[in-house]
């Protein structure tokens, strides 16, 4: 599973001009499932996020987790973070899990998540053509993967 974590001061979720998710102060994630993925997985990503301290505290030090802060986070599905570059110009996306397999570690993400963070988590519609608008706090964007947890 691949997170792109981004820290932001507003995000907004359209789909078809209809908003669907919006925050404040929090987390942005655009979330990558692959067939490999794991309940395990998604324990260890949901809390690392919940206590990632990434938020700034009264010194100006990043030293304050989004649970800290009391930030919101919004969940977007995005295939393409398995996109593998390596030969031509068009990327392929075999690694991506097919939405029988995808669907279910998605929404057993997003209810992991909201346990964690003891609060519900807002999200875009799987599969569905988004338009995500973020203002990048820092900017911070981190990129966590579960297969390589650095």
């Amino acid at each position: 599973m691949r997170i792109v974590l981004q820290r932001v001061s507003s995000a907004l979720v359209t789909i078809a001009d209809e908003k669907v998710a919006a925050i404040q102060q929090g987390l942005l994630l655009l979330v990558g499932i692959e067939d490999a993925d794991t309940t395990e997985d998604i324990d260890w990503l949901t809390a690392k996020i919940a206590k990632l301290r990434i938020f700034n505290d009264a010194e100006g030090v990043m030293n304050l987790s989004v649970t800290d802060v009391d930030g919101d986070v919004i969940v977007v599905s995005q295939f393409t973070l398995h996109a593998a570059t390596k030969k031509g110009n068009r990327p392929s996306y075999i690694k991506a899990a097919k939405p029988d397999v995808a669907v279910p570690l998605y929404e057993q993400f997003i209810s992991s998540l909201g346990q964690q963070l003891n609060k519900p988590v807002q999200t875009g519609r799987f599969g569905a053509d988004m338009k995500v608008a973020l203002t990048n706090d820092g900017p911070v964007t981190i990129l966590i993967d579960s297969k390589n947890r650095e």
